[in-house]
């Protein structure tokens, strides 16, 4: 967010011999016209900010200022502002927020007892204040700080909430979950995954009379490799010959791992922990009225979004008794972040250019073991996501049986993918975007969100990614 050069004050028409530190200040909410105001010029005086190229309601502006505690808010479409996302204080002025210039690498501020965070949440301040240090010629920004004891309580907290709730609170009013026969055709499942607009489906044994597995992408995908790998497409008649329970008895399916599953009265920390040890992105919550467990009913197919909307509706309203929901995101060790940009966790971000063969995607979405891959131009910029969901676009007028996954691109699949008419998706819904300054707060909210598996961190501006956050990452912070 800042420039790391320099300027000396007669330069910049100030006091001779004064360093001067020019400060890029950006707004990224929108607006028809944004000017910036504050301490570090006469209040009367506007400083308009200008579009950043590519990115029109994103703007920015940089402006020379000496080193010291700083005061500034933004005048929008006629409206004075301020970034609720930066520190903020009520003086003079109205609300505005605030940022501390230090030239000397160990200067402690001293705290204004009127500092606060982005909330009226009664913490302690010094974790929310904004403090940025010249070293060397370069700009560091002081992320903000949260003990590990608070950090213990915020988990301790989340997991007592979730051991009081239980699944039942996850059905909703109304709603339908498909299920597949396992004696039915693989082409027939491909294509009503693809037609449903779903990653998933619990299958049903007839027979047993019994939900014995699931059918996923990841099973399309490993089928399609295999096939692959042994130099032939999957054609119709295979898939028309070949039913679900064909195929699980077969070398390509994960069918082989134990059928996860939960009742309607386990608590919200058990499921959770399901999804998260199995690594599977829903538990089918099953519920029977005999002792044997026959007659079963598929109630709900609970994830972990609907899960963390409660964790966000509860504590929206005592949020004073978390107070690491306020934190940027950059300042907590969760997500997969770029190397040198936030905490890093034990494995790389994997992303892949648009040219990048389809085949090569499907190896990183198994290798990697992740459900997503940003798509990025030479600049590392955010262009789109391919997901693992997106294998069922080839289900569109049957193109897996004359395809090659060597020869088509990331970006002819996911060209495909958007010809295809999806009411239960929305391309919107697919690239979510957040900044490294968001709160942990806001970023846990868009999780929530139906069809919102993960969110792609970007810089302002430039979009070039930074890293990814998704559920199962919100969760193994807060559970782990």
């Amino acid at each position: 967010m800042f420039s790391p050069s320099m300027e000396s004050a007669r330069d910049a028409g100030g006091v001779p011999g004064t360093l001067l530190i020019p400060m890029r200040f950006v707004w990224p909410y929108g607006g028809r016209t944004v000017y910036l105001t504050g301490s570090f010029a006469r209040w009367s005086e506007l400083l308009q900010m200008s579009p950043v190229e590519g990115c029109p309601t994103v703007f920015q502006v940089i402006h020379s200022m000496a080193p010291g505690y700083h005061q500034y808010k933004f005048f929008v479409d006629g409206e004075w502002r301020h970034d609720e996302h930066q520190p903020y204080i009520s003086g003079e002025y109205g609300i505005v927020n605030t940022v501390l210039l230090a030239t000397d690498p160990n200067f402690v501020p001293v705290l204004n007892p009127n500092l606060v965070s982005g909330s009226s949440m009664d913490v302690d301040n010094e974790a929310f204040r904004r403090v940025v240090r010249l070293t060397d010629g370069a700009l560091s920004e002081v992320m903000p700080r949260i003990s590990d004891v608070d950090v213990q309580t915020s988990r301790q907290r989340i997991s007592v909430f979730l051991s009081t709730r239980t699944a039942y609170e996850l059905l909703p009013e109304s709603g339908k979950v498909v299920t597949l026969d396992i004696d039915l055709p693989v082409k027939q499942a491909f294509h009503i995954l693809h037609e449903q607009g779903i990653p998933m489906a619990p299958l049903w044994d007839f027979c047993k009379g019994q939900f014995v597995g699931v059918l996923s992408a990841m099973d399309f995908i490993l089928i399609l490799r295999e096939l692959g790998n042994h130099g032939s497409n999957l054609t119709e008649e295979e898939l028309e010959t070949h039913t679900i329970s064909a195929w699980k008895e077969g070398k390509w399916t994960a069918f082989s791992r134990r059928f996860i599953h939960a009742g309607p009265y386990d608590n919200l920390n058990d499921v959770a922990v399901k999804i998260l040890q199995n690594e599977i992105s829903t538990v089918p919550i099953i519920h029977s009225s005999s002792e044997d467990g026959s007659f079963p009913q598929l109630l709900h197919l609970a994830s972990l979004s609907g899960i963390l909307k409660c964790i966000c509706r509860y504590f929206r309203h005592c949020s004073s008794s978390l107070p690491i929901l306020q934190l940027p995101i950059c300042a907590i060790p969760v997500g997969t972040w770029v190397p040198k940009i936030g905490e890093s966790n034990r494995r790389p971000l994997a992303m892949l250019r648009p040219s990048a063969s389809l085949t090569s995607a499907l190896n990183l979405l198994v290798q990697a073991q992740v459900s997503s891959i940003p798509i990025v131009d030479d600049s590392d910029s955010l262009l789109d996501i391919y997901c693992r969901s997106d294998i069922t676009a080839l289900a569109k007028d049957r193109a897996y049986t004359h395809i090659n996954l060597d020869e088509m691109t990331v970006h002819q699949a996911l060209q495909l993918g958007q010809d295809s008419y999806n009411p239960y998706e929305l391309r919107s819904q697919r690239c979510q975007m957040c900044l490294r300054t968001d709160p942990l707060h806001k970023v846990m909210e868009r999780l929530a969100n139906p069809g919102v598996r993960r969110l792609v961190i970007v810089e302002a501006g430039s979009k070039r990614v930074e890293g990814i956050i998704s559920l199962s990452d919100i969760f193994k912070f807060f559970l782990g």
